[in-house]
C-alpha cells in the first residue's frame, strides 16, 4: 500500500494529532489509547509516546496504513 502523505506546516505535529488530522481516530482520548496500547509504529517502531514529534520524513504506521509526514 502506498504511504498516504499529511502535510504541516509547523515545525513537528505530535502523534496524537497526526492521526487525528489524518482521521484515523475520531478523538484524541481513542489516539492516546491506541498509542499506549502498542498499536502505533513510528519509523519501524513502536510508539507509546503520544506526544513525540514527528517532522517531516517521518513515517507512522497503524491498522495497517502508512503516512508520511511532510
Amino acid at each position: 500500500m502506498e504511504p498516504q502523505s499529511v502535510s504541516i506546516t509547523t515545525e513537528y505535529i505530535k502523534l496524537e494529532a497526526l492521526l487525528k488530522l489524518a482521521n484515523l481516530v475520531s478523538s484524541g482520548g481513542e489516539a492516546k489509547c491506541l498509542i499506549q496500547d502498542g498499536q502505533v509504529s513510528v519509523n519501524g517502531q513502536v510508539c507509546r509516546m503520544r506526544g513525540k514529534k514527528l517532522r517531516p520524513g517521518d513515517q507512522v504506521a497503524f491498522a495497517g496504513r502508512e503516512l508520511t509526514v511532510q
